[in-house]
């Protein structure tokens, strides 16, 4: 050991110390700071079930294999860091013995090969990736670069880091193999060993090498325990635990069901809720749960829930992304306070730290924590509010983000969180939704029709519907529920009466509830108005229970037309007592279709697409059945770019159906044009909302001239129903829909 192993070897162990000593420290520290958030017990179990999506999801790497280009490389560079560990550790040892290296291990030849695939991997994964990032950088894809808005000096410390850890793996082994260190094979230092060949055999060289991987990681614990904001660091250790705390403990994805609106990690019970007590929604970041804090933590800002965002895309202030970091920036910057006691009660005023002394409390607090906790979480820029207005009532809650998170964000449930507060607390939400509200509450629809008129679209056809009496006879085996726009739009009548027709055709028995039947609060949970969807959710439960009151569970059956009844009925009912089996009716036709009770005569000689609704497709995984109608009707199929998971939302989620869009490109249009440009003579779909809104866009287009006076919006049912009917004039489908907007 010669002067200069002793004096880097001294300089490693002691910035070494401080620097583990820091990072031990701000661990510490994000504990109790993510303990601020508010308790949600749902989390917890079960451990087994949990630890095999987290091992799933790391291991295998499949939700960051969504993006194909970019999954392999970043597998590379996260197994290097896990695994390269060894690696670093070995170092410390290394700096002061060159020739130094784990027991047992360093006799292996299969361990030696492992560390030259990490070197050599952590190398090609982290180039591959830093030439991804700038291929994708803001300044040369503007808004559609998936890392506008993050923060790119973060992210070229990390990738630099990285990039000589790997390369620190491979020149500390290249001059052990110059040593001639080890006796081992070539495959099991195929990259060192040709690299030893070409360095003096020179031990100082060894311990310098060994001392820059050191230090870059040293340099890297510092600065990360002094930024605990720099997601894209953090995650290397905070996303296994947000992966394992998921909301769904099967895997699944924050999708379908809204979050419960919880209190005091309970779910709320309006009747007994004190606004005083109880905590509406979020209306302060500490109002957010424990796993939203992690959330906000764990954000690498990869920016590909950004990508996919209908409303960044077609030119609004949301960018899901954005939104999580502002949450995390205002989090941590608030929590000095929050950590002292600090609370304000919704008049904002100090309840926190009051009494004797108080004054002295908040002296000792930081100046900039203060100056936080005086921000409201929603507010426009006048009142220096974290989250815009614009930016919260853009979100159509299609759940793309959700969907493409790599670490398991749950942005949507944050969305409607903050949605809550402001409609149930502040009354502060856009005016169209005030007139939606009045008629959910008034008239049971959100179109403010009479219930009287729920059977109007039967008129029409040249058989009975079967409406229920009282009762559901024994062979009765569905209980169609029509939907508020099925009853009452006049594009989406033509789907029920599609759908009611191929019914009986089939000789499928079933019955509609007619002025029975309500809105499903579906708009009004997305717009944040929980009481009114409680409202009408437990009314419909009760409805239900009765109808099916001498049916078994199994046999408790409703078959639906519009994708946000079918997600209400199926994912949100049974936590109020609701269990019901809830089929789209895509699934059941062609189910049919499959047990040959319906059987297509006539071949749809068209060119067709299919719009994939978000609440059917992404919240609830049903893309074959529709498309399998498409091809059961005889029709050439055309898929869009975007579809599947992937599909483009319509625009009308989240109650955005009843808002006005004033900011950027309407989200209906930027969808029909992608439709439009597959060249289709009609484009199907199978949620009567996206129906009318890719009406909507179909009728501007063709006042512009910029689509064929032929293209038509249908739904898939009407497809089918063509292609079954033969060709009695009196069979024959209804003439082409309105397009009269809704």
């Amino acid at each position: 050991m010669g002067a200069v192993q002793i004096t880097l070897g001294t300089i490693s162990v002691v910035l070494g110390v401080v620097a583990w000593g820091m990072f031990a420290k701000t661990i510490a520290q994000f504990v109790r700071i993510i303990r601020l958030g508010q308790p949600d017990g749902t989390r917890n179990g079960p451990v087994l079930d949990r630890l095999a999506t987290l091992v799933k999801e790391f291991a295998a790497h499949t939700r960051m294999n969504k993006f194909r280009h970019v999954g392999v490389w970043h597998w590379l560079v996260m197994w290097g860091f896990l695994l390269g560990s060894l690696a670093l550790f070995e170092a410390y040892g290394e700096v002061f013995v060159p020739t130094w290296g784990w027991p047992i291990l360093d006799h292996l030849a299969i361990y030696h090969l492992l560390m030259e695939i990490l070197g050599v991997g952590t190398v090609v994964g982290i180039l591959v990736l830093m030439a991804i990032r700038q291929a994708n950088h803001p300044r040369r894809a503007g808004r559609v670069s998936r890392f506008q808005g993050s923060n790119m000096a973060w992210a070229y410390f990390i990738e630099l880091v990285v990039l000589i850890e790997g390369v620190g793996i491979i020149g500390v082994r290249a001059g052990k193999a110059a040593l001639g260190v080890h006796d081992m094979p070539l495959w099991a230092e195929f990259a060192s060993a040709p690299l030893g060949a070409l360095l003096p055999a020179s031990p100082n060289l060894v311990s310098v090498f060994a001392f820059v991987k050191l230090m870059s990681a040293t340099v890297w614990l510092i600065v990360v325990a002094r930024t605990m904001t720099m997601g894209v660091a953090w995650h290397r250790f905070s996303a296994f635990f947000n992966i394992y705390f998921k909301r769904e403990d099967d895997g699944d994805v924050a999708l379908g069901a809204v979050k419960p609106m919880m209190s005091g990690g309970k779910p709320l019970d309006f009747e007994e809720a004190d606004p005083d007590e109880d905590v509406f929604g979020a209306g302060k970041v500490e109002d957010f749960s424990w796993k939203g804090w992690l959330d906000f933590t764990t954000c690498t800002e990869c920016g590909r829930c950004q990508s996919q965002c209908p409303a960044w895309n077609t030119g609004k202030p949301l960018s899901p992304k954005l939104m999580i970091t502002q949450l995390r920036d205002h989090a941590y910057a608030k929590a000095p306070y929050l950590l002292a006691g600090g609370q304000k009660d919704m008049a904002g005023d100090e309840v926190g730290i009051t009494g004797d002394g108080a004054e002295e409390k908040l002296a000792k607090i930081d100046a900039l924590a203060l100056a936080e906790a005086e921000r409201p979480l929603v507010g426009g820029p006048e009142e220096m509010g974290v989250i815009d207005p614009e930016v919260l009532w853009a979100c159509t809650s299609c759940g793309a983000c959700v969907e493409q998170c790599p670490v398991d964000i749950e942005h949507v449930d944050h969305i409607v969180d903050m949605r809550r507060y402001q409609v149930m607390i502040e009354s502060n939400f856009p005016t169209e939704l005030g007139g939606m509200f009045k008629n959910l509450e008034n008239k049971g629809n959100p179109w403010g029709q009479n219930a009287k008129d729920r059977l109007a679209w039967t008129e029409e056809l040249d058989f009975e519907v079967p409406v229920f009496d009282g009762e559901l006879a024994e062979d009765d085996e569905y209980l169609f529920w029509v939907g508020c726009a099925g009853a009452f739009e006049d594009r989406a009548k033509k789907t029920t009466q599609a759908v009611a027709e191929l019914l009986h055709m089939a000789g499928v028995k079933y019955k509609v509830l007619g002025p029975e039947e309500s809105c499903t609060g579906d708009p009004a949970r997305r717009a944040g108005n929980e009481f009114i969807f409680q409202m009408m959710a437990q009314q419909n439960v009760e409805v239900l229970n009765s109808v099916f009151e001498d049916r078994e569970p199994g046999k408790r059956k409703i078959v639906a037309t519009c994708a946000h009844c079918f997600n209400s009925l199926a994912n949100e009912y049974s936590e109020l007592g609701g269990d019901y089996e809830v089929v789209h009716h895509t699934q059941l036709l062609n189910k049919l279709v499959r047990e040959k009770r319906l059987t297509p005569v006539a071949p749809v000689a068209e060119d067709v697409t299919y719009h994939d609704p978000c609440y059917l497709g992404r919240h609830n995984k049903v893309y074959t059945p529709p498309r399998d109608l498409v091809g059961a009707a005889g029709a050439t199929f055309r898929e869009m770019p975007r579809h599947e998971e992937r599909s483009m939302c319509c625009g009308a989620g989240g109650a955005r159906m009843w808002m006005e869009e004033r900011i950027g490109k309407r989200v209906n249009l930027e969808r029909t044009d992608e439709a439009l440009g597959t060249a289709p003579s009609k484009i199907a779909t199978g949620c009567p909302f996206c129906k009318v809104m890719l009406s909507d866009g179909v009728t501007t287009r063709k006042s512009e001239k910029a689509a064929s006076e032929d293209v038509e919006v249908v739904d898939v049912a009407q497809l089918l129903l063509n292609a079954v009917k033969r060709g009695d004039g009196n069979n024959q489908q209804a003439e082409a829909e309105e397009t009269t907007p809704a």
